[in-house]
């Protein structure tokens, strides 16, 4: 059974960076395309970032496009979220989640594309 554990969540102010952390075991970790996703109270689960098996192709998106960067090192099994020029409406609940491919090059985006996830690590962004 695959299990995901994130960390590096926190209290920081807006314009500041964060660095989340996601480790991945049970499994092949190259089998899998990563991605990162976030939820605020009341609101739906929202996509964030994304990374393909071999890391070489990523998406993003659009309002953390320039801001956010996700990485893997598939020798450590562990998934990237580096949070830059933070902003209040960062502020959430990130989940990393795994999700098993056949396909080297996808890069999935969809909440019900993914199979496994991490229990969350809140984020808050003061004005």
């Amino acid at each position: 059974q695959v299990q995901l554990v994130e960390s590096g969540g926190g209290l920081v102010q807006a314009g500041g960076s964060l660095r989340l952390s996601c480790v991945f075991s049970g499994r092949t970790f190259s089998y899998y395309a990563m991605g990162w996703f976030r939820q605020s109270p009341g609101k739906e689960r929202e996509f964030v970032a994304a990374i393909s098996r071999s890391g070489s192709g990523t998406y993003y998106l659009d309002s953390v496009k320039g801001r956010f960067t996700i990485s893997r090192d598939n020798a450590q099994n562990t998934v990237y979220l580096q949070m830059n020029s933070l902003k209040p409406e960062d502020t959430a609940v990130y989940f990393c989640a795994a999700a098993h491919n056949l396909y080297a090059s996808a890069i999935p985006t969809g909440v019900l594309s993914y199979d496994y996830w991490g229990q969350g690590t809140q984020v808050t962004v003061s004005s």
